[in-house]
């Protein structure tokens, strides 16, 4: 190689270093001294911006609030056997994010009207309305436990959406999970439940929407369905209950209940909570709102 020649590559690459070095260095901001950086995003600076809502593909979507070991995935295929309902298995919309990887990205954004939760508002309501799609149904319906813990954020993404909450007794809930963990932790297992009847009851205050409990999905399936048909706009189906024959996906951990219980196809008798069973008096009070 001539010497013309390293010299024309070697300022090539001193540029194209120059260039990796701005575009990945932090964004601060001019003291008063030289060319000023392009200014830090409004949301690290103390002024956070507020996009506005954009159109929804899915407009009411359906969503099941509830305490986990609440029936929740009962509920689920029950939906799912309607032959205008699909309800897949937990989709753990939370869980999905948006990563705005360089720092004039969220500037890029907000001259769009768009920020980083209505980035992600898009997507979640993209992955809702692909699989609508797919099912050829007409309501889609998400039963994951935990959304009942960000459910103002649902209600933002969604401002037209409705709501199954689905209610057990507190103390039968923490019956369930002591039965199904190795080396319990009683007290940590009460603060998880009432974590989630607090918000349940909170989104049940704010949010309309449709009550039922597991306790009357198992003792009367056909009148708690078609009370739910009903919230929904759509005639009760008798082939719900026989969720057996229809192919709800697989059951397994991460995605709602698998157990033998909910792979038998026959909706069984919820158990009942043992009253001689000592509450913390938060519980017990929701417990007594809620009807038992």
């Amino acid at each position: 190689m001539t010497d013309d020649r390293r010299g024309a590559l070697g300022k090539v690459l001193k540029r194209r270093g120059k260039l990796l070095a701005e575009a990945l260095r932090p964004p601060v901001r001019s003291t008063g001294g030289g060319q000023a950086r392009p200014p830090l995003p409004a949301e690290t600076i103390g002024e956070p911006y507020v996009a506005p809502a954009t159109p929804r593909l899915v407009e009411s979507p359906v969503f099941v609030l509830s305490p986990v070991r609440s029936g929740s995935t009962l509920l689920r295929v029950l939906l799912n056997s309607h032959s205008k309902i699909r309800a897949p298995h937990e989709m753990h919309l939370r869980t999905l994010h948006v990563h705005l990887s360089r720092h004039f990205t969220a500037d890029a954004m907000r001259a769009l009207e768009i920020d980083k939760p209505e980035l992600e508002h898009l997507l979640w309501d993209r992955v809702l309305h692909l699989e609508l799609q797919r099912s050829g149904k007409q309501i889609i319906a998400d039963k994951t436990p935990p959304n009942t813990l960000m459910w103002p954020r649902l209600h933002r993404c969604w401002p037209q959406a409705r709501y199954l909450f689905l209610l057990r007794h507190p103390g039968a809930v923490v019956t369930s999970l002591v039965n199904r963990r190795d080396a319990p932790d009683l007290a940590q297992i009460h603060s998880e439940v009432l974590a989630y009847a607090e918000k349940l009851e909170e989104a049940r205050q704010v949010l309309g929407g449709h009550t039922l409990t597991y306790e009357q999905l198992t003792a009367d399936p056909a009148e708690v369905t078609r009370g739910i048909c009903r919230f929904l706009g759509l005639e009760w189906e008798a082939e719900m209950l026989n969720y057996g024959q229809y192919d709800h996906g697989t059951f397994r951990p991460q995605l709602g209940d698998w157990s033998s219980t909910i792979k038998s196809g026959v909706i069984k008798t919820a158990r009942q909570y043992d009253e001689s069973t000592e509450l913390p008096p938060r519980l017990a009070e929701l417990a007594k709102i809620w009807g038992y």
